[in-house]
Order: C-alpha cells, then sequence, then structure tokens
C-alpha cells in the first residue's frame, strides 16, 4: 500500500541582513520512493514565482539533526538544541534556512513509522529510477 505523509511546516529564511524570515513549507514523505524526503515552498517565497520542491535523502535528514551533513546542494547541521539549519544552493544562489529541530524529528519518526530504516525496498526505487532515465526503452 502506497502510503504518503505532509506535514506544513514554517522555517526561517536567513537573510544576508542577518534577518530572519518567516517561510511556510511543506515536509513531504511517499512510501513509493522511501529513500527520499521533499520540502515544498510556495510560489510566493521565490524569486520566479513558482513553487519549489527540494528533495534529498531522508538519511542525510536524519544525520543533519545529530550534526552537519550533506554534500553538494544540501547541508544540514543542528543550530542549538532547539533549531536545524538547512542551506541549499541551486545555479541561482544560496538559501540558509532555519527550522524547528522538534518538527523535523517528529516528521522523521512518522517517515520510519511508514518504511521503517533498513525496510526500503531498493530493488523498486531502482527499477523506478531506471524507468524513468530510460523512458521505457
Amino acid at each position: 500500500m502506497d502510503i504518503a505523509l505532509q506535514q506544513p511546516v514554517r522555517a526561517r529564511l536567513i537573510t544576508g541582513e542577518e534577518r530572519e524570515v518567516p517561510v511556510p513549507a511543506t515536509l513531504r514523505y511517499a512510501s513509493t520512493d522511501p529513500l527520499a524526503v521533499y520540502v515544498d515552498f510556495p510560489g510566493d517565497v521565490s524569486l520566479d514565482g513558482q513553487g519549489a520542491t527540494w528533495t534529498f535523502a531522508r538519511g542525510l535528514l536524519e544525520a543533519g539533526l545529530r550534526g552537519p551533513a550533506g554534500d553538494g546542494d544540501v547541508h544540514i547541521w543542528p543550530c542549538g538544541q532547539d533549531r536545524t539549519v538547512v542551506e541549499l544552493h541551486s545555479p541561482y544562489g544560496m538559501a540558509l534556512l532555519q527550522f524547528d529541530t522538534a518538527a523535523l524529528n517528529r516528521f522523521l519518526l512518522r517517515t520510519y513509522a511508514v518504511v521503517a530504516a533498513g525496510e526500503e525496498d531498493l530493488e523498486a526505487v531502482v527499477e523506478r529510477g531506471l524507468s524513468a532515465l530510460f523512458g521505457g526503452v
């Protein structure tokens, strides 16, 4: 059975002037893609007015809640006991966001209730990925 989770969350965008701007977001998880988590941002907070979705490994979120983690486009680390920083890099620039650690932990625990760590069906994930890559060739 396919199960999907969504959890609204409030982030704080850290600006160049070291101000915090509230940003709504939605955390998502789907049992059909058990290794990934998604963070959706509405169009009204993006430069082009289009919504944006960031996808990264569920394991990266877990590691980043405990200590600095990530390379490439997504980095996550704790900021004190109550906040977690998520740094997102794109060709258009970088965004530094702070999330409530308890909210991220709650979401992560809910994902593990759907698909436990180590119980991911990797064969199905690889098959879907290859099908998407080769377009059914």
